[in-house]
């Protein structure tokens, strides 16, 4: 049934950029809160790599979604 994959396409062009947004914020909002480690986690070093690793694919996101690539 390859008639039936269109791969998100369905949602309005104004929808998809809404949820683009949205998940940049999630994703560097998140990132943020590891690194200033609201969650208690007993390694630092842990806690700052997911964060730090977290903001970088929302900007890397948030650049996508600038540049029309998703």
């Amino acid at each position: 049934m390859k008639g039936n994959e269109n791969n998100g396409q369905n949602l309005p062009k104004g929808g998809r950029l809404a949820f683009g947004i949205f998940m940049v914020i999630v994703y560097v909002a998140v990132g943020m809160l590891f690194i200033f480690d609201v969650f208690n986690i007993d390694n630092v070093a842990i806690s700052a790599t997911v964060g730090g690793i977290l903001c970088a694919y929302g900007v890397w996101r948030g650049y996508r979604l600038y540049r029309g690539w998703n």
